[in-house]
């Protein structure tokens, strides 16, 4: 089953079930797969899906950072449920340690020294990170931890 299918078939269990949060979260997910579609003139793949979850996951994260910051703890609340949802159709993400070998191993193929060459470890880290959901945020921070910057 497709990840489409997949979201398809939850958006009516979740209608069916009444469950008021997750169909709301399902139908903007819904509604995001469909203009991107008819952004691009076809059907997405599923790594095109994972990616536009990746996509409004990141908005949902600093949403929520903005919430708590303008002390919105319902708003702040709502956005966490709909990350909790989104993130059921994502790969696992990868955990701090592994993103750390990834960075170190990328550090080391590219020979990188300098925060210059950030774009390249960034880039050959999340290659090994292939398949597995990664955030860009940490993925930064470590990679400028171990630039020295």
């Amino acid at each position: 089953m497709s990840l489409k299918d997949r979201i398809t078939t939850d958006l009516t269990a979740a209608m069916k079930a009444q469950d008021a949060p997750r169909l709301s979260t399902l139908r903007m997910v819904k509604a995001a797969i469909m203009n991107r579609q008819i952004e691009k003139g076809g059907e997405l793949t599923d790594e095109e899906l994972t990616k536009l979850l990746q996509s409004l996951l990141k908005q949902r994260r600093d949403s929520v950072e903005q919430y708590d910051k303008g002390n919105r703890p319902e708003l702040a609340a709502k956005e966490r449920a709909e990350i909790a949802v989104i993130e059921g159709y994502l790969p696992q993400a990868a955990t701090r340690e592994e993103m750390e070998q990834a960075v170190a191993a990328a550090i080391s193929e590219t020979g990188a020294t300098s925060m210059k060459e950030m774009g390249a470890v960034m880039k050959a880290a999340q290659g090994r990170l292939a398949g597995r959901a990664a955030d860009g945020r940490t993925m930064s921070e470590i990679v400028k931890a171990k630039l020295g910057a």
